[in-house]
């Protein structure tokens, strides 16, 4: 006899709502570790492997190249097998293409492996999306998406810290990328646990059905709104503005300001850190206020001097600040003529996401 369950009405108590919320985004938390840890590695796989920049930044770039139409394809592939499966497919390619990264020296298996950890991580990142919209859709939707995001960039924050925290790793370039792969394997099993919470409790409750919430239908692409396109414009020149120069920050930090490793991993790390704390915030500001645009507009002026700041000879000074952080056995200087501009960046990385990302999914 086949157990039936009545099918309650209104959306899923608290513990089941933020339960997936936990699992999906300890999923992501790995994929943005994988995906950070080059930058405080460049220097040790350029002197040790005898890696170019160029090499280096392919390691970053190649992580892209799919992405021109494997995010798009990654929707399609969600709506036709539902994001249970989907995302457990994406982080599988996760967890492949990190302990690819970290299996060779050779530069080419290496970008190898961050073309198939960049298949799966910006799909899984959609099908978390489409999970977190669908959960939450009809209560704290800007909220979850700020404390997703929250959870996600501590992976960010540990991999850029890690020659503090995992120094040891640092003796050879290997060792971090060993880690960086077991970020990977936790991607999949976070996954696997948000399957066994979907597949048994979604039917109870008032959610969309499996597949059906965000079906594509191509000729309606020559019809979206204006301004979903605008903050598709807003979107990439956002994270064209911070990525790039995130991949080589540790690497600028110590050539170009004199900074060591752990002080350049720590300035890096400075965007996750606020985020974690500032995306929340904001998150909730949009929720109450309402008006998600004027946040965007806002944060994106806080990114207009950072660069200048920056720029070699721009500015310059003595001061630093004294920094100890017993967790991290961090214990280093900070000169403060960097940390102005980072924070200035901090800002406007917080507040962007933290209204864009429920802009496109309410629109």
């Amino acid at each position: 006899m086949v157990k039936e369950y009545v099918v309650k009405k209104g959306i899923p108590p608290f513990w089941l709502r933020w339960s997936v919320w936990l699992a999906v985004s300890l999923a992501m938390f790995g994929g943005y570790y994988v995906y950070d840890s080059i930058s405080p590695l460049a220097d040790l796989l350029q002197s040790q492997l005898g890696f170019s920049d160029s090499q280096i930044g392919m390691l970053q770039a190649v992580y892209n190249l799919p992405n021109i139409i494997m995010v798009l394809l990654g929707g399609v592939i969600i709506d036709r097998i539902g994001t249970r499966r989907a995302s457990l497919l994406f982080s599988f390619l996760v967890m492949l293409g990190a302990a690819l990264t970290a299996v060779s020296p050779n530069i080419w298996l290496m970008a190898s492996g961050r073309l198939i950890f960049g298949m799966g991580a910006e799909s899984l990142i959609v099908a978390i999306t489409t999970i977190l919209a669908r959960w939450f859709k009809q209560k704290e939707l800007s909220l979850a998406f700020a404390l997703n995001l929250t959870i996600a960039r501590l992976g960010t924050l540990l991999a850029l810290n890690s020659p503090s925290w995992a120094a040891e790793a640092y003796q050879h370039w290997q060792g971090p990328l060993m880690i960086s792969a077991a970020a990977g394997a936790l991607s999949i099993v976070l996954i696997a646990f948000f399957y066994f919470l979907d597949r048994t409790y979604a039917s109870r409750y008032a959610l969309d059905p499996e597949g059906a919430q965000d079906k594509i239908e191509w000729k309606e692409i020559f019809r979206f709104d204006r301004k979903f396109w605008y903050l598709t414009c807003v979107c990439s020149f956002f994270y064209a503005a911070i990525f790039p120069f995130q991949t080589f920050a540790v690497k600028f930090f110590q050539e170009v300001h004199g900074a060591s490793r752990e002080a350049g991993g720590f300035l890096s790390g400075i965007l996750a850190i606020m985020a974690m704390v500032l995306t929340p915030v904001f998150g909730i500001i949009a929720d109450r206020i309402r008006r998600r645009e004027y946040l965007l507009l806002i944060g994106s002026f806080f990114l207009l001097p950072v660069y200048f700041m920056m720029s070699a000879g721009w500015i310059s000074g003595d001061a630093s600040v004294l920094l100890n952080i017993p967790l991290f056995r961090l214990h280093v200087e900070l000169p403060v003529h960097l940390l102005i501009p980072m924070l200035s960046m901090g800002v406007g990385f917080s507040m962007l996401p933290s209204v864009l990302w429920p802009m496109v999914s309410l629109m």
